[in-house]
């Protein structure tokens, strides 16, 4: 049974010390394509947050049934499925932030954020556990985007929420365009890890995910499976001098 401790550590964790987008660099794609206001960003933030809650709870249900070989087919069907449901949800009552998003909107199907937290968190965890994992990961997911959103609306069209700045700033078009896009991103990531090293020296520990830590299917990756392997019989693979593994017989 899981403390509370261990309930907030899980809800928080994606906040910031494993925020998807700022931290781990995950679904940059949408990231970058959709935040080019405010609204567009909060759309996606909840549409994937939904998904991401629906699915946890039913894959950390099922994860006793589904075979291990067809783990991954099966939990892109359950994601699939909760992603139907918010394309219809949205096309029936928010026409105008379906526009939007367009193709982004389905393609949270294969957002590897999602997968990740069905392959790394809700798979081997309970269902308290894994929902509040996916409540973390889409609220800070959702807040990245409305942070990146507000700023390259701002700066870029002039306004707030769709509502004019009253000529307090003069658009920027550069920052609603692609370049724009990657320089606040940039930023917002080098901010981001300014903060964690800030609350490392008063003590706070945040962790860094790095190399195939990071992978969200670092799990079922087959040189980190034959790398853990090789340690476990003393038998560690060796660098082949240009970054690659060697593969373990």
């Amino acid at each position: 049974m899981a403390t509370a401790a261990e309930y907030k550590k899980e809800f928080t964790k994606g906040l910031l010390r494993e925020n998807p987008i700022l931290r781990l660099v995950l679904g940059t794609c949408p990231t970058l394509a959709v935040t080019t206001a405010v609204m567009n960003g909060l759309g996606m933030g909840a549409a994937t947050t939904f998904v991401l809650v629906c699915s946890n709870i039913v894959i950390s249900l099922l994860r006793k049934v589904i075979p291990d070989k067809v783990r991954l087919p099966a939990f892109i069907v359950v994601i699939a499925g909760f992603t139907t449901i918010v394309e219809m949800l949205v096309k029936a009552y928010l026409p105008a932030i379906d526009s939007a998003l367009g193709i982004y909107l389905p393609l949270i199907t294969v957002n590897c954020i999602i997968l990740g937290r069905a392959e790394a968190f809700a798979s081997k965890n309970s269902v308290g556990l894994s929902a509040l994992d996916g409540l973390g990961m889409g609220a800070g997911f959702t807040a990245a985007l409305v942070l990146m959103g507000g700023i390259r609306e701002l700066l870029g069209n002039g306004t707030l929420f769709g509502w004019p700045d009253g000529g307090l700033i003069h658009p920027i078009t550069i920052f609603v365009l692609s370049p724009g896009g990657f320089f606040v991103f940039g930023m917002l990531i080098w901010l981001t890890n300014r903060l964690a090293d800030r609350l490392e020296k008063k003590g706070i520990k945040v962790e860094t995910a790095a190399g195939c830590a990071a992978c969200p299917n670092a799990a079922c990756c087959n040189v980190v499976a034959s790398k853990t392997e090789a340690k476990a019989e003393g038998n560690e693979p060796e660098s082949s001098g240009n970054g690659k593994v060697e593969s373990v017989e």
